[in-house]
């Protein structure tokens, strides 16, 4: 049964979320699910499963989830997969369609030969601030596409780019990034903006804003911070 977005969107929202395994390797819990029994699968971030971290607020990473998920959507690249905040078995978290991967695709290659549809995904991580856009949260499928996961530790107010995405360090702005960061810009005054403020902190939303107008300012894309990690670890 194939599922467009926009279904995708209400099955998040309303669909009963029946638990059926964890994923070991993620840091927080992040438990995978059934949307109704035998259903769809997504992939649910209860916020009592948060681990404390030193450099964010505890109890925020999933809002900060449906915060990069709403980016995402202005944007309309749909690189963030459907994502929204709601009650589930353990509580309040983020609830996220699950994407079936396709394991013939090579990440790392994609990443060592500038794939030029990763370069959205590193103007993108730009916008967020994404301090942990590891080889393993790019999601290609079948059909050509590539998703990004894992955005809980998105949006803080110092600069913390950590990625493995620097093939295009330092250079000059394509027209499609100016447009799509004009329209970020836009919208952050607006509808956006309003919807940051729900999931974010007032600092946040105007260092986003002030951020993507910097990106803007100097018609480049940016380049690592020397007195900072650049990749997060491990990289995969």
């Amino acid at each position: 049964m194939t599922i467009d977005h926009t279904e995708a969107l209400e099955l998040l929202r309303t669909g009963s979320i029946e638990i059926v395994g964890r994923l070991t390797e993620a840091s927080n819990a992040t438990l995978y699910c059934e949307l109704g029994t035998g259903g769809p699968n997504a992939v649910y971030k209860p916020i009592r499963g948060e681990r404390p971290l030193d450099d964010f607020p505890h109890g925020t990473l999933a809002f900060r989830e449906v915060a990069a998920f709403e980016v995402s959507e202005t944007i309309g690249w749909r690189i963030v997969p459907p994502t929204v905040l709601r009650e589930g078995p353990l509580g309040m978290g983020a609830l996220q369609w699950w994407i079936e991967v396709d394991d013939e695709a090579d990440i790392v290659e994609m990443i060592l030969t500038r794939d030029p549809r990763l370069r959205r995904m590193a103007v993108f991580d730009a916008i967020v601030n994404n301090t942990d856009r590891k080889g393993g949260h790019i999601l290609p499928t079948e059909d050509g596409h590539l998703y990004g996961c894992d955005h809980g530790v998105c949006f803080s107010a110092d600069p913390k780019l950590r990625t493995v995405l620097w093939g295009w360090r330092g250079e000059p702005l394509t027209d499609e990034d100016v447009a799509c960061l004009e329209q970020v810009r836009g919208a952050l005054d607006g509808e956006l903006g309003e919807r940051l403020g729900e999931l974010l902190s007032a600092r946040e939303v105007a260092v986003t804003r002030r951020r993507v107008r910097q990106l803007l300012s100097d018609g480049r894309m940016p380049m690592p911070d020397p007195y900072r990690p650049a990749i997060p670890w491990p990289p995969f």
